[in-house]
């Protein structure tokens, strides 16, 4: 199994909307994915992050069966979707992807 954790900053605004306004845009369209792509075991996403060093407004956690799995959803078209207005949004970006 593979874990596959991002951590999102986002601009104060970006896209005419505030950063709050943001995350809950993101949080809609990456919740959305899991019917979309099937190699995609579990994902969560939150954007009422209470505690983070340093400061995150979004974090989103996804399981997947295999490295090869992870990339297939990394270049899948309805990702790209979202990667598309997240870089368009985000101010930084963590990520971790680890075999468990």
């Amino acid at each position: 199994m593979v874990g596959h954790i991002v951590m999102w900053k986002l601009k104060d605004s970006a896209e005419g909307k505030t950063a709050a306004e943001n995350a809950k845009i993101m949080k809609d369209m990456l919740s959305a994915l899991p019917g979309l792509i099937p190699e995609l075991r579990t994902l969560v996403v939150s954007a009422d992050v209470f505690a983070s060093i340093p400061e995150t407004q979004v974090v989103l956690y996804t399981v997947f069966d295999s490295p090869e799995d992870l990339q297939t959803y990394q270049v899948h078209p309805e990702h790209q979707k979202c990667v598309a207005f997240v870089s368009a949004v985000a101010a930084e970006r963590r990520v971790v992807d680890y075999n468990f």
